[in-house]
Parts: structure tokens; C-alpha cells; sequence
């Protein structure tokens, strides 16, 4: 200013002084008055409230002035081309990017709720009790988060032959099986029809394998052993020892399924007691003729050289009545003989070597031609009698 006042003259100077004292004024009262006609907004951005002064027109600009970008999934008070008022409050949340993943496939969604329950909510996921989530409801959202919904489904294990429905999310086998609190052991065996994860299609089987020992009890028959007795006439017995039945014991290793028999080993098996035979002496002393002819009431019958086997009253197919209706059951000493009617006719006295007189009143479906059977009192007998030839028969009237 000095430099000036040196230049210009006094009067100048003041006018000079002046004009530049008016602009400084007009700037002031221009910068006064401009921040006198903002407008005061307070705007809340993601929890912060701020009180801010904007000559902005829309809330548009007025986001751009503070820097904020708006995207489509976030959340605004007012619509963007709405104007500005004084003392107006505006909202903004600016949305969180989260991965969901549900069973394995995985979903990108935005949002502006709080908490994982508020999501689920706002995207209609409906989850029962038993679908695993990795967070809960009331843990927050934020940028970045990724979610994970393993959805539950009901499949049926067959355990032991009982069907059993269990709720899973998944998984192999064994956690499936863990889960359902079903245990097995080595012996048992697991049936599925997929060699991956389980699905709803998925079906198990549990057999449970048993083994156990089992004894069985057998007897062991005994022999017959035939002895010949000179001092006996032939065609009678005589029982020396009776036989006795022996014991074998078979141990076996058995295998049940669900506990049905599937399988049978023999370990080992022990004779625990010894049979021993039926010895019977059979007569082999020839019987005089002079006795054999004094036996007999007609010594001029006719005689015949025949075939000869035994039967008793309760052999296979008997009904212990003769074709007669002696009743042999009742009579079991009773000398009888069943014969062919056209060699020897019903009821015919006859002799027989070796068994002495009797009676044709049987017949058999057998017996043809010159064959004869003959009645004794037992099965044992009669086996023990077993087949004779060139017996002589001879017919008393």
C-alpha cells in the first residue's frame, strides 16, 4: 500500500481504499448468506447419523457429495430423485454379499438384515429340526459371509428285518448309521444300494450275523448178531443179549441271519457211548422125522417143498387181522400162515418144518405159488427168521 500511496495521489488512494473494502464486505456477506441457505440434513449411513449442510437438490446428489454409491440391494430412505428438505433424515444400509450354500450348491444373495434368522425370513427358508445350519438365527450378518444348510430327509434302514425311518442330512454310511444310534459288529453285515453319500434314494440294510454251537443227539443203532445153536431144533431162537442202542454227539457251528438259519458247519462229532449187538442163537438141531410124522394128524397129507418167509402183526401195511379175521393182534402166539389159496387153500391145517402145526387163514400180496409167510409174534422175530428154502410143508387135511 505504500508503493501505491507513493503513486497515486491522496484523493485516489482513498477511493481505492473504499472500493476494496465494499468487495470484501460483498464476499462476506456472498459466503454468509450462501451457507445461510443450506439446507441441514441428518443421514444415518449403515448405524452412523451425521447432521450434514447441503445446497443438493436430490437425495442423489446429495449421496454423491458425501461420497456414497448406491447399489441395488442396498437400502434407502427415499427414493433417489426425492428433494431435499431442511431438517430432513434419511437411511441408507448398504447390503452384505453372503454365500449360501445348500447341499453343496452354492447361492449369492445380498442383504440388509441384522441377523441369519431376519435372512432366512426375508428369503422364505423354511428349515425343520433336523437340517444342520452353520450359524444360528441370532448371529449377525456381515460382508462376506457364507452360510452353509445341509437339508434333512427321511430314508429307511432295515435293521436286523425291522424297517426303521431316521431323519438324515447326508453323509456316508457309518456317520448315517452313528447318527441313528444303530451299532454293529464285525459279523454283521451292512447292505446298501449306492457306493457313494447317502441320498432320499438310499436304502440300508443291517443283518445281524449270529454264531453259535449247537450239540445234536443221535443214537446209533445196533447189529443183530445171528449165532448158531446145535442143542436149539431148528427153526427156533433163543435171545442171548439184548442189544443196546450207542450215542454219537455232533457239535456244529451254526450261522443265523436276523435269526434264520443260513448256514450249518460240523466241527466234530464223538461216539459218547458204544452200541452193542443183538445176539441171537438160532437152532440148527434137525428135528427127527419120527416126531415130525407124530406131530401131524394125517401122515398121508400131501407134502411140499417150499419157500418160506415171517411177518408179524405189526409189520408195514398190517392191519393184525388175517384175510380170515383172526385177530393177531390179540392172538400174537397164534401159529398161522399166509398162503397162495390156489396151492393151499384158506383154511387148510397144515405142518411146517421147523415152526410145527398151523392154519392157512392169510394171504399176502406176495405170496404166489410155493411160497409161504408165517405168523410170529414179533417184527424182531420175524426179521430175525429172515428167508428159508426147501422148508417142508405138509398138509394135515
Amino acid at each position: 500500500m505504500k508503493i501505491f500511496s507513493k503513486l497515486l495521489p491522496a484523493s485516489k488512494m482513498k477511493l481505492v481504499i473504499s472500493v476494496v473494502g465494499v468487495l470484501a464486505l460483498l464476499v462476506f456477506s456472498g459466503v454468509t448468506l450462501f451457507e445461510a441457505t443450506k439446507a441441514e440434513v441428518v443421514i444415518t449411513e449403515n448405524g452412523e447419523k451425521q447432521k450434514v449442510k447441503t445446497h443438493a437438490n436430490t437425495v442423489d446428489e446429495l449421496l454423491a457429495e458425501l461420497g456414497i454409491t448406491f447399489s441395488k440391494h442396498d437400502k434407502l430412505s427415499h427414493d433417489m430423485d426425492a428433494k431435499i428438505d431442511d431438517e430432513m433424515n434419511i437411511t441408507y444400509k448398504e447390503a452384505n454379499k453372503i454365500t449360501v450354500t445348500i447341499d453343496g450348491k452354492e447361492h449369492i444373495y445380498h442383504t440388509t438384515v441384522d441377523t441369519v434368522g431376519e435372512f432366512l425370513k426375508e428369503n422364505n427358508m423354511t428349515l425343520s429340526e433336523h437340517d444342520e445350519v452353520s450359524h444360528g438365527k441370532s448371529d449377525a450378518v456381515s460382508e462376506g459371509l457364507e452360510l452353509s444348510i445341509d437339508k434333512a430327509f427321511q430314508i429307511t434302514i432295515n435293521d436286523g428285518g425291522k424297517n426303521k425311518k431316521v431323519w438324515t442330512n447326508g453323509g456316508t454310511v457309518d456317520q448315517v448309521l452313528e447318527e441313528s444310534e444303530i451299532s454293529y459288529d464285525k459279523s454283521d453285515k451292512i447292505k446298501v444300494n449306492t457306493d457313494g453319500k447317502v441320498t432320499e434314494n438310499t436304502t440300508i440294510k443291517v443283518v445281524r450275523v449270529d454264531k453259535e454251537t449247537v450239540e445234536v443227539k443221535k443214537k446209533i443203532d445196533y447189529k443183530t448178531e445171528k449165532r448158531e445153536d446145535n442143542n436149539l431144533e431148528k427153526g427156533k431162537k433163543r435171545v442171548i443179549e439184548e442189544g443196546n442202542e450207542g450215542l454219537l454227539v455232533k457239535t456244529f457251528e451254526v450261522i443265523k441271519e436276523n435269526g434264520e438259519e443260513v448256514e450249518r458247519k460240523l466241527i466234530s462229532e464223538e461216539i459218547k457211548q458204544e452200541s452193542e449187538n443183538r445176539v441171537v442163537a438160532f437152532g440148527t438141531k434137525e428135528e427127527k422125522e419120527l416126531v415130525t410124522v407124530s406131530s401131524s394128524n394125517d401122515s398121508g397129507g400131501k407134502v411140499y417143498s417150499m419157500r418160506v418167509t415171517a411177518y408179524s402183526a405189526d409189520c408195514v401195511g398190517c392191519s393184525g387181522y388175517t384175510a380170515t379175521g383172526i385177530n393177531l393182534n390179540a392172538n400174537p402166539n397164534k401159529k398161522v400162515i399166509s398162503v397162495d389159496p390156489s396151492v393151499i387153500p384158506l383154511g387148510t391145517k397144515v405142518w411146517v418144518e421147523g415152526y410145527g402145526n398151523a392154519i392157512a387163514a392169510d394171504t399176502g400180496g406176495g405170496i404166489n405159488g410155493n411160497h409161504i409167510d408165517i405168523h410170529l409174534p414179533t417184527r424182531a422175530d420175524a426179521f430175525a427168521y429172515g428167508t428159508r428154502s426147501n422148508v417142508k410143508v405138509k398138509v394135515l387135511d
